[in-house]
């Protein structure tokens, strides 16, 4: 196939050995960790910031938050596409990756509590 990498398709997938594809498992775990990171900011956040009046602040921090993270995320997600063909499926990769990992889960679950948190606080000084 004109155009496709050579490093996703494989000649006889059927018989071909079973090994872990870490740019694969990177990127299916930052869209993963992006889709729980919207739903906590949307349900968590949002609602702190939502006062009394019918303002539009909520949904304009919602995406400034959002939107402040798809960089972050996609940089780490291009670390994890330079490897080489040879290191696609290295186990000797396994350790960093779990690092890499544990690292975007945390922030996604950590992050909108941190933000409501800090929003919290402020309007308690306020």
């Amino acid at each position: 196939m004109a155009g496709i990498s050579p490093r996703w398709k494989s000649a006889d997938a059927a018989t071909a050995p079973q090994r872990t594809h870490w740019t694969r498992r990177m990127s299916d775990h930052i869209a993963y960790a992006l889709l729980i990171y919207t739903t906590l900011q949307i349900f968590v956040t949002v609602h702190a910031l939502k006062g009394e009046g019918g303002s539009i602040l909520p949904y304009f921090a919602l995406v400034f938050l959002v939107g402040m993270v798809i960089p972050a995320c996609r940089s780490l997600e291009r670390r994890w596409e330079r490897l080489e063909d040879s290191q696609i499926a290295d186990e000797a990769l396994a350790a960093p990756f779990r690092r890499d990992a544990i690292l975007v889960w945390v922030a996604a679950i950590g992050m909108p509590f941190l933000f409501t948190a800090i929003i919290t606080g402020l309007s308690a000084l306020g």
